[in-house]
């Protein structure tokens, strides 16, 4: 995740409180320079309950790899600023978290003069609309000759001039009616509009939403997929320096937004999480892409389990929890065979109730599998 906007709107106050690392923060524009770079464990109950149920010695999420990336301010696409600079980091994320001002400090610069996230967000849009057209163009003119004698140009070549008509009428990437193939066609040029976007809105809680464009506002971002996330960042920035109990205790119960956060931004990934148990050892949650199969899978926690890979064992997490033990078996009134030890695993009690199914490297793996991977 990117973590992209205009100067002095909280970006590194966003990554310090994510990632808990210590970031330069000031007052003016292009503090960072070098992107920061943080990785963050993705918040997972079901991970959770799996490790009450299996007591593993090591309990590992997964994550998600936030930057911060330097301000962006008007003609990023020609040069200003750090422009080339922002526009090619952004270039190398899967997808870019928006951060907008929504909070007025007389001590923090603002280049707009004035506190308009609505603005803001047609300033970062122009910019990497602009600099996608400047891409196709190049793509365009290089394809022009050989498009005429190799029909397989030919077709990426028109693809692009269609694509290129969208973006000079002010259209995302992401927002024209493509195909399946047409945009894998495109990925391998990483064009900035087709990236996923999510917004946050750091506002000062105690003030509220500025009253000046709080309707206007709230009316655009009804439009806007996914929706705004209103975040006080120099809060959640005080609470990251608490411990995790005591940050918990001074939000008086409230979830933290951070952790919505982040699980928005993996959702947005189109990513779902298997988990593997390996013995008592460790409980482990896996990043996938949705829609991926079992051998693909398996290629995450070894490349050598996709050349010898024969099948796997698959049960739902849920269904793992609700075994439990044979102490909850028995409570359940489930009879357990005698020859089992009184200890034994709850993958075991799974087993013999039927519940794990065996299947092939074609099988779709589903948000919540618990995998054992047979090679």
């Amino acid at each position: 995740m990117g973590i992209v906007g205009l100067p002095n709107v909280g970006k590194s106050t966003l990554f310090k409180a994510l990632t808990k690392k210590q970031v330069d923060i000031a007052a003016y524009p292009f503090t960072t320079i070098s992107p920061n770079v943080g990785v963050v464990p993705v918040p997972d109950e079901r991970l959770e309950k799996i490790a009450e149920i299996v007591k593993p010695e090591k309990i590992t999420p997964t994550v998600i790899e936030f930057v911060d990336i330097a301000g962006l301010v008007k003609g990023a696409y020609k040069g200003e600023g750090l422009g080339n600079q922002f526009l090619a980091r952004i270039r190398e994320c899967d997808a870019i978290l928006e951060l907008l001002r929504g909070f007025e400090d007389p001590k923090v610069e603002n280049v707009l003069r004035e506190v308009n996230p609505l603005e803001e967000i047609e300033v970062i849009k122009t910019e990497l609309l602009m600099k996608d057209l400047e891409t196709l163009d190049g793509l365009i003119q290089k394809m022009e000759k050989d498009s005429k004698r190799d029909k397989g140009i030919l077709k990426k070549f028109e693809l692009l001039k269609i694509i290129k008509n969208e973006v000079s009428q002010g259209k995302s990437i992401s927002e024209v009616n493509l195909s399946e193939e047409e945009k894998v066609e495109i990925k391998e040029y990483q064009l900035l509009t087709t990236k996923p976007v999510i917004y946050v809105l750091n506002f000062n809680k105690q003030e509220g939403v500025l009253p000046q464009f709080k309707e206007k506002f709230r009316t655009t971002i009804q439009k806007l997929p996914p929706e705004v996330l209103l975040v006080d960042l120099k809060f959640e920035e005080e609470l990251s320096e608490f411990p995790e109990e005591e940050a918990r205790q001074l939000r008086s119960g409230f979830s933290s937004p951070l952790e919505s956060i982040i699980i928005i931004c993996y959702n947005v990934l189109d990513l779902i999480t298997f988990y593997t148990i390996v013995g008592l050892k460790e409980t482990r949650a896996w990043t996938l892409k949705k829609g991926s199969n079992a051998l693909e899978a398996s290629g995450k926690i070894h490349s050598d389990f996709q050349e010898k890979f024969i099948k796997a064992d698959v049960i739902p997490w849920q269904k793992l929890i609700t075994v439990g033990s044979w102490q909850n078996a028995r409570e359940k009134g489930w009879t357990p065979p005698t020859h089992r030890p009184s200890d034994v695993s709850a993958w075991a009690i799974a087993r013999e109730k039927g519940w794990i199914k065996i299947v092939g490297k074609d099988y779709v793996v589903q948000d919540g599998d618990i995998i054992e991977f047979k090679i």
